[in-house]
């Protein structure tokens, strides 16, 4: 059974023991062990979910785990996707009652500093907490204007044909209660990429699951190239037309 969300007088336990922090990887051995320090500086726990990355990103991982029981890893046979990663990682979290899970990106575009809010936000309503980049206080440094264009275009996309009322529906940085996971029913959930972040939020939003807009700063890549390619945009698209006429 997923224990309760703690009250605010026992932030502490709650911070260390029962929010899981979810990091897919393919190809970050160069960012890992920042973002993992980054993270355990926190007091959260960490599941690694890694897609046999070919420059030993999952064997950096293992390496790490040795000396830190608060890091699991996950290993993949092949690279398959955003989305089914994040899935694996949630189902571990509810099997060993974590009542919250984090999602965010293991590139360090993600800064830990925003962890806090996100989680106590989260804590605070039962539902989902998004790190947005589009509310007031929101920013994002180091994209350029075709980055930029193409964020606001597919964010435009989504509040139109599904009626989102988020300024930020494409955002990998959140947090779930461990109840509004069981509510979804995550074995219904059928993108794979980078359009399962949409998926996410569209079933929340249809179950109505409270959504909260946290502003943050994201700030982009140095190591390592970005794994949106046009493939994934376009899966992305299909996804959003699929949701917006056939539902959930």
């Amino acid at each position: 059974m997923t224990a309760p969300f703690p009250e605010p007088d026992t932030k502490e336990r709650f911070v260390r023991s029962s929010v899981l922090v979810v990091l897919p990887t393919y190809n970050e051995r160069d960012n890992l062990q920042r973002v993992v320090a980054g993270i355990r500086s926190c007091g959260y726990d960490v599941a690694v979910v890694d897609d046999s990355s070919p420059d030993g990103t999952g064997e950096l991982a293992d390496e790490m785990a040795k000396a830190d029981p608060g890091l699991q890893v996950l290993h993949r046979p092949r690279k398959m996707g955003l989305g089914s990663a994040k899935i694996l990682a949630f189902r571990y979290g509810l099997e060993h009652d974590y009542s919250a899970m984090m999602e965010m990106d293991a590139d360090a575009s993600h800064l830990p500093e925003f962890l806090d809010p996100l989680v106590e936000s989260a804590r605070s309503t039962g539902g989902v907490a998004i790190g947005s980049r589009y509310v007031r206080g929101g920013s994002v440094v180091g994209w350029g204007p075709a980055r930029r264009a193409l964020s606001a275009g597919a964010n435009f996309y989504c509040r139109l044909l599904l009626r989102l009322k988020l300024r930020d529906c494409t955002s990998g940085y959140r947090c779930y209660s461990a109840t509004t996971l069981s509510r979804v029913g995550l074995d219904r959930v059928f993108a794979e990429g980078y359009g399962y972040q949409i998926e996410m939020l569209y079933r929340c939003s249809r179950l109505g699951v409270p959504i909260t807009e946290i502003p943050i700063r994201f700030v982009d890549r140095i190591y390592g190239d970005s794994k949106v390619t046009a493939g994934e945009v376009l899966r992305s698209l299909v996804t959003v037309l699929r949701l917006r006429f056939r539902g959930v």
